[in-house]
């Protein structure tokens, strides 16, 4: 007979996964923006701060937010995306190829004269479903995303792939490319 003895990890292990999966949530939060940002500007000195005190606003910083908001000329919003189905046209390897196939189905109808008629309208409906198999096979996607510029403007930007902007994003646009700006 063997006996199992059930042990338990040390408590140092359980510290470690705990912090672990502490540490993770946290990254996850800040990373969703749930947790602001703690970047500061550099060259940018603390006050002490005490009881009572008013935060003032130096020439300097007033000058120096004015810059900010000059500089930034592509910064936006995001306005809308949505997706663009744009369906293929036919051509003539849809239609040929489903008269072929609809004429050789007709063709195993009938006898006499209706296996002749079946095989015309085999043909007929045959093309008319390959042309629609070709354009349905064909169709192309694309994905239109709206930005407004902080001076009132708005630019539509075209991708062929899925983006994940939502409305309300903050967004820059750098050479034509649609960036974060947070």
């Amino acid at each position: 007979m063997t006996s199992q003895i059930n042990k338990s990890p040390p408590p140092l292990m359980w510290i470690a996964g705990i912090a672990i999966i502490l540490f993770s949530i946290v990254g996850i939060a800040a990373f969703i923006g749930w947790i602001p940002s703690s970047i500061g500007n550099p060259g940018e000195k603390a006050e002490p701060s005490s009881p009572g005190a008013k935060a003032r606003t130096t020439p300097t910083q007033v000058a120096g937010n004015t810059h900010a908001k000059a500089i930034c000329a592509e910064c936006g919003v995001i306005q809308s995306t949505r997706e663009i189905v744009q369906p293929g046209d036919g051509g003539a390897v849809g239609i040929v190829g489903g008269a072929v196939v609809g004429g050789l189905l007709g063709n195993q109808v009938g006898g006499g004269r209706g296996k002749d008629v079946a095989t015309v309208a085999g043909a007929v409906g045959g093309a008319i479903v390959g042309n629609e198999i070709e354009k349905r096979v064909d169709t192309t996607k694309r994905y239109e995303t709206v930005v407004r510029f902080n001076d009132g403007t708005s630019r539509v930007f075209t991708e062929t792939k899925p983006t994940s902007w939502r409305a309300g994003d903050r967004v820059k646009v750098v050479n034509g490319v649609i960036h974060s700006n947070n």
